[in-house]
C-alpha cells in the first residue's frame, strides 16, 4: 500500500468511528420472548431494535462500493485484490474497526468478496439485494478463471452423474445455462446479463464481467454494463 493510500484509509476509518457511536453491542434481549442459545448476537432480538433505525447504523458500518464475484477455488483468491488494483480507488481488504469496549463494529474495505463455485452469478442474487439493502452498492464484478473446474463437466454430466451416483434428478434445480462454464464469453456475458434483470439489482449499479488469467494475474474485460443516472428519492 503507497503512503497516501494508507493516509486516506485511516482517515477514512477515523470518520466511521464517530458515525458509528450508536452502534452498540450488548447482551440485553426482549423481555418476555424465549431467548436462544445465541439471541443475543441478534441485533432484532434487542428490546431497543428499531429496523429502520439499525439500517441507517450498519449504512455507516462499511463504505461499501463494490461487490466482486468469483470462484471458491483456492487459486483464485486474489481475484479481489486484482480487481481493486485495476479500479485504482477501492479499499480492500481494509481494516477492522473497534468500538471502547473492543467489539468489531465496522470496517474501512469499500469491497466485499462473493465467492461460490465457478464464479456463477445465479449463487450470488441474494447477497446483492442484501448488500444493497444494507450499504448501498455502485458495482458488481464478476469474474471467471482460467483452468476453472466449472470447466471440467457439462450440465448433462453433472446431471447424470448425480441420478446414477445419488439417486437424485438435479436437472431442474438450476439453469442450465448457469451449471457449467463451456465457453467464457458466453458464461461471462450470461451472468451480466442475469445480475442486471434482477429486481434486487438497482438500476444505477455499474455491471462489470472479467476473465482471470491465475497464472499472471491479469483480468480481460468481458462486459462493461454501465448503470442508470441515480434518480432522487
Amino acid at each position: 500500500m503507497k503512503p497516501e493510500e494508507g493516509a486516506q484509509e485511516l482517515a477514512l476509518a477515523s470518520r466511521q468511528e464517530r458515525k458509528l457511536s450508536f452502534i452498540t453491542i450488548d447482551n440485553t434481549t426482549k423481555e418476555g420472548t424465549t431467548v436462544g442459545k445465541f439471541d443475543r448476537y441478534a441485533f432484532s432480538a434487542k428490546p431497543w431494535f428499531n429496523e429502520a433505525e439499525t439500517r441507517e447504523a450498519f449504512s455507516h458500518a462499511v463504505p461499501l462500493k463494490t461487490l466482486v464475484i468469483f470462484c471458491y477455488d483456492p487459486r483464485a483468491a486474489e481475484i479481489p485484490n486484482a480487481v481493486a488494483a485495476l479500479f485504482g480507488d477501492e479499499v480492500f481488504p481494509g481494516q477492522i474497526m473497534l468500538d471502547a469496549s473492543g467489539d468489531r463494529v465496522a470496517s474501512s474495505t469499500t469491497m466485499f468478496p462473493v465467492i461460490v463455485a465457478g464464479g456463477r452469478a445465479i449463487d450470488a442474487m441474494r447477497s446483492i439485494t442484501v448488500a444493497q439493502h444494507l450499504f448501498g452498492i455502485q458495482n458488481v464484478v464478476v469474474v471467471h478463471h482460467s483452468h476453472c473446474g466449472a470447466t471440467t463437466f457439462t450440465a448433462d454430466g453433472i446431471i447424470g452423474v448425480y441420478k446414477h451416483e445419488h439417486h437424485a434428478d438435479i436437472s431442474e434445480l438450476y439453469e442450465r445455462g448457469s451449471i457449467c462454464i463451456e465457453d467464457y464469453e458466453a458464461s461471462l456475458k450470461r451472468d451480466a446479463a442475469l445480475i442486471r434483470s434482477h429486481a434486487g439489482t438497482p438500476k444505477h449499479v455499474n455491471i462489470f464481467g472479467y476473465f482471470y488469467n491465475i497464472d499472471t494475474g491479469v483480468l480481460s474485460e468481458v462486459v462493461k454494463d454501465k448503470g442508470e443516472p441515480v434518480q432522487p428519492i
